[in-house]
């Protein structure tokens, strides 16, 4: 397995986090990893940085990028007031993969759900991403619920 920092993004890793999103073929995207500092992603890397329940992170192999994930923890009134991760946007460039890096990036994740006390750790992933099922699974996540999504 090679060595792997996780640090937070800066704006200077918004292209290389939007090329990764922008790649994934499975998603119909509108994203564009030359519009990577307009104003819409300036604003959003603005609002997850700022806030203290948001990490958008970067995981580097020897100095380079080679993969993304955002944790977002959330607090809730179910299970005695549990808190709950909840990791959005993974991705691992492609020449990359298969070297256990997404292995890492989940560890990291849930040492920093329980670091914060969180009960569980939550995510959802496309229904044609079924190499990435497979890669959840064998973590430990189980499919649990149903997902529904409405975009506006």
């Amino acid at each position: 397995m090679p060595d792997l920092a996780i640090r937070n993004a800066t704006r200077d890793d918004l292209s290389f986090i939007i090329r990764l999103i922008a790649h994934d073929t499975v998603l119909d995207l509108i994203d564009d990893p030359a519009e990577a500092h307009g104003p819409e992603y300036l604003a959003a890397f603005e609002a997850i940085s700022t806030d203290p329940n948001q990490l958008l992170l970067v995981a580097e192999s020897d100095g380079t990028a080679v993969g993304t994930f955002q944790l977002t923890f959330t607090p809730g009134i179910f299970r005695r007031g549990a808190w709950r991760c909840s990791i959005e946007g993974v991705h691992v460039s492609p020449d990359h993969r298969n070297k256990r890096i997404g292995e890492k990036m989940m560890t990291w994740a849930t040492d920093q759900a329980r670091t914060r006390g969180c009960t569980m750790v939550q995510l959802t992933s496309n229904k044609k991403r079924t190499d990435a099922h497979r890669f959840y699974e064998r973590l430990g996540f189980s499919r649990s619920h149903e997902g529904f999504k409405l975009y506006l």
